[in-house]
This record gives structure tokens, C-alpha cells and sequence, in this order.
């Protein structure tokens, strides 16, 4: 009995020798079991062995998997096969990041906005270790733990119109990020992240789609992050013109 195949067809395309992006066609063996990655690890090891492409946990950790199935957002460690089928499965590149090669994407833009965000935690003064540990009640870790489970794998990204349109725009992920860290009991960055969002790249850029939250894999809602960041921008926006600064910054400490 013949071995039952899907089609994979995979993007290939390497800047300086091919015009344009391209799709090329792949017989690979159907298994109930695989995912589009165990697919494309397929190709590579018994195919063709020049495509390109990122992964490495193969648990939906690592984020490095994310690629455009069948022209959705997805991890392909977690996009089974027999989801498509009998195909033929479609496999890009995330949209809306410069290609590299084949389905590996650049990752410099996204880095460069995470980094303005400034996504970790900012002390005005440490104590000294002597004293211990900075401590959380249950209630204080909710405010922020859906959007620290945010792994940086851009399916965010690929999914926003806005950031389609306006590269500039500092997009979901960052934001969330930003936002998490705001929300921070232990943080006192406020001041130096808030302005960084609130800015005209930042959540004012963003149209509400939602598309953001829709294709997350973990859950995280980046679309609430932004409009929640909304709101506090108009706050502080306001009190710059009721309070004296001093007042201002006692307001917010509250």
C-alpha cells in the first residue's frame, strides 16, 4: 500500500540571487501525529536540505517557529497537519518583516521597539539585599501575569493591519510588554516607559482591530494592553493641567 503524502507548498527565496519570493511544491509523508514543522524538518533532512527556516524548542516556547499556514498566523510546532488536510498546505514567511531567506524573517525591528520599551523591571534605588526579596500579594501578580506570558514571537506582528501599513508603529507585543511592566508593583519605570507608548507611534496608532489577541498562542490580549495605555495617557494628560507636578506624582504613586 502506497504511503499516504500532503503537499507542502514553501515559500524559497534568497535576496541578491532570486527576483522575487517563490513557491516551491514538496510530497512529504502524512502522519496524523506531525505537525507543519515535523514537515518542514522532513524536507530539510531528506528533500532538500538548502531551505531555511527558524525553530528550536518544538513546544511552543521559544517562539522562533511562527510562519504564515495556509495565509494565518501560526507556530508550526503547533499547527497539525491533519488540519489542512488533504491540502496542498501553504508555508510563508510571517508578513509584514523583511525576508532573509526562504521563511526566516529579520528580527531587527522588533528588537529595536522592544528595547525603547525598556521591558524589565526599573528601580529608582535597589535596597540592599540584606533586606530580602521585593515581595507581591496574589492580587498584585494578576494584574500583570496574562501579559507576562507574552514569548516574543511577533504572530502579533504578522496579524496587524496597522503595522502593515506603518512600520513605525511600535506595535502589539512591545506595547504589552511595556504595559506589563507599568502594572508592576516592584517597577518604578512609569515615567521613563509611559511617554515611549504614549507617543504617535505608539497606542494612539493603533485602530482596534484586535487581530493581536485573536492569533495569540498564549492568551495574552495586547489589544486590552493598548487601550488600556489609552486611557492612561489621557489620564496623566489631564493631570498635567490640574496638578502641580509634585501633586501629579503623588496622585500616581496612589
Amino acid at each position: 500500500m502506497a504511503e499516504e503524502t500532503i503537499t507542502l507548498e514553501v515559500t524559497r527565496y534568497r535576496p541578491g540571487h532570486d527576483r522575487e519570493p517563490r513557491l516551491q511544491a514538496f510530497q512529504v509523508p502524512y502522519r496524523k501525529d506531525w505537525v507543519v514543522l515535523d514537515a518542514l524538518n522532513y524536507i530539510k533532512d531528506c528533500v532538500d536540505g538548502t531551505l531555511a527556516y527558524r525553530w528550536s524548542c518544538r513546544m511552543g516556547v521559544c517562539a522562533s517557529c511562527g510562519k504564515m499556514v495556509n495565509g494565518v498566523t501560526k507556530l508550526t510546532c503547533a499547527a497539525f497537519l491533519r488540519d489542512s488536510r488533504p491540502g496542498p498546505i501553504r508555508v510563508e514567511p510571517l508578513a509584514n518583516f523583511p525576508v532573509v531567506r526562504d521563511l526566516v524573517i529579520s528580527l531587527d525591528d522588533f528588537m529595536e521597539k522592544l528595547r525603547r520599551v525598556k521591558p524589565w523591571i526599573i528601580r529608582e534605588k535597589e535596597k540592599p539585599v540584606a533586606e530580602g526579596e521585593y515581595l507581591q500579594t496574589p492580587a498584585q501578580l494578576d494584574l500583570y501575569k496574562q501579559f507576562s506570558m507574552c514569548i516574543n514571537c511577533m504572530l502579533c506582528y504578522a496579524a496587524c493591519p496597522v503595522y502593515g501599513l506603518h512600520p513605525a508603529f511600535i506595535g502589539p507585543a512591545a506595547i504589552a510588554l511595556g504595559y506589563r511592566y507599568n502594572l508592576d508593583s516592584r517597577d518604578e519605570g512609569y515615567r521613563l516607559r509611559q511617554p515611549i507608548l504614549a507617543e504617535a507611534v505608539g497606542v494612539w496608532e493603533c485602530t482596534f482591530v484586535g487581530e493581536c489577541s485573536v492569533v495569540c498562542p498564549k492568551g495574552v490580549d495586547p489589544a486590552a494592553a493598548i487601550q488600556r495605555s489609552k486611557v492612561a495617557g489621557t489620564k496623566d494628560w489631564f493631570l498635567s493641567f490640574l496638578l502641580p507636578w509634585g501633586g501629579r506624582q503623588k496622585a500616581e504613586k496612589r
